[in-house]
């Protein structure tokens, strides 16, 4: 049975990020939130494109207000207003001035704006009285980014600032990774529909919907392959089918001792390689991580479902179909995706970097136990105190690995190392955050 950080280091070596070349697309802008940048961007223009004021004011020629005071004001005559969009019709002379808002291009001979407020206006005459900085106010052409240069470097996730930037820049189809794509199944005779009327003994499938959330919120494209019936057969067609068209398949069931699971035994017999199938983390023990390898050729492509849009048309590449068989248990299986699906997610759709798990240490103002034997995850919410440090408040109720309801609001999990049964109230504890806080 392995630790979880020889799991972690099993799968994450082993993933390899999409092709930069084959496995992209190109995008309209306003479709391209949340992606990941292919190739880097570079710009033609310079920003900003001209000298533009940073200030509402007037501006001048240094050596004219370089000793004027409150006292001692310089007098100068006012020859132009220019407005943003404007491009300014006069030179300013020795003497002169010109009143300019905030955007608006310098005009030339001018050096210096000086901002109104310590200015006094009278007519076409403007009273300076405070000797400004050189330059002041005055956004230099080019200051924030010359042209030619790398804009955006490639890897980055495309939030609002970095398509206001490719915007500005004029970069309206960007070249970003096509979708992971991610095939979810669950596995079990007793499992129905969540519209089903329930007989007695079922139990609704509700590590689909939760793993479907899961994988969209990491900006995969997720395809529910619905439920599979404990049938060697059945099983096998729905396995071999997601594997030869996704990046990742998710199964949940069918994976500990009992004598319907036959996840194991059907992966082997579909050429798969099995790197583990136990580790020492609770709840989640019964994981199965393998992967299978592919050809050249593409292959028929899954139908979209509806909350999937249908841009997507780079054929499949050469990489390993990489499978997860997660627990039944709904906690089980929502725990082993935080820790391990979701950073497999994210390195393979081109993340550069921040694919990591992310943890902090956090104060537990409850004591928190474990029986020792593994590696522990208590589920609850981690926020920021009001001197600014983080707590973990541990969610209240049963912590059972059959027990969905107290996932509800989760954010983070605490963890427990192996040999360690208790971490009291006041203590510091290891938290992966698995979501918003």
């Amino acid at each position: 049975m392995l630790q979880v950080s020889e799991a972690e280091a099993i799968i994450l070596n082993l993933v390899q990020p999409l092709d930069p070349q084959q496995d992209t697309e190109f995008v309209d802008l306003l479709t391209a939130d949340g992606r990941i940048l292919a190739t880097p961007v570079t710009s033609q223009l310079d920003f900003p494109q001209w000298d533009n004021s940073a200030m509402d004011g007037y501006c001048v020629r240094y050596e004219d207000v370089q000793h004027c005071s409150a006292e001692h004001p310089a007098v100068l005559e006012i020859v132009e207003e220019i407005t943003p969009g404007k491009e300014p019709q006069s030179t300013i002379q020795p003497g002169q001035a010109a009143r300019i808002l905030t955007g608006a291009l310098i005009p030339t001979g001018a050096d210096t704006v000086v901002m109104q407020e310590v200015t006094r206006r009278e007519e076409n005459r403007v009273f300076i009285e405070a000797t400004p900085q050189p330059q002041q106010f005055i956004r230099q052409r080019g200051s924030y980014y010359q042209a030619g240069t790398q804009l955006l470097p490639a890897g980055i996730k495309l939030n609002a600032p970095e398509i206001g930037v490719l915007a500005a820049s004029q970069s309206i189809q960007p070249r970003v990774y096509r979708r992971v794509r991610v095939s979810i199944i669950s596995t079990g005779s007793e499992l129905v529909t969540p519209d089903t009327s329930l007989q007695t003994g079922q139990i609704v499938d509700s590590n689909q919907y939760a793993l479907f959330c899961l994988v969209k919120q990491a900006e995969a494209k997720a395809h529910m392959l619905g439920i599979v019936k404990d049938d060697v057969e059945a099983i096998e067609q729905a396995i071999a089918s997601a594997v030869a068209n996704s990046d990742i398949v998710i199964s949940s069931g069918g994976v500990s001792v009992g004598d319907y699971d036959y996840i194991e035994k059907i992966i082997e017999s579909l050429g798969g390689k099995i790197h583990f199938n136990t580790v020492a983390m609770k709840p989640g023990k019964p994981l199965t991580f393998a992967t299978f390898s592919r050809g050249d050729a593409p292959v028929e492509r899954l139908h979209d479902t509806p909350d999937n849009d249908a841009t997507d048309t780079a054929p499949i590449g050469r990489l390993s179909c990489l499978y997860f068989g997660l627990p039944g248990n709904p906690v089980s299986a929502l725990v082993t995706y935080w820790r391990f699906v979701q950073p497999t997610i994210k390195k393979l759709s081109g993340l550069t970097s921040g694919w990591e798990p992310k943890f902090v240490k956090a104060l537990t103002p409850q004591d928190l136990y474990s029986d020792g034997k593994r590696e522990t995850y208590l589920w609850g919410q981690l926020s920021l105190n009001g001197e600014g440090v983080y707590e973990f408040h541990l969610a209240s109720g049963s912590h059972s690995s059959g027990n969905l309801i107290n996932l509800a609001q989760t954010n983070s999990l605490a963890v427990l190392p192996a040999g360690t049964t208790s971490v009291s109230k006041g203590e510091h504890v290891k938290v992966l955050q698995v979501g918003n806080f």
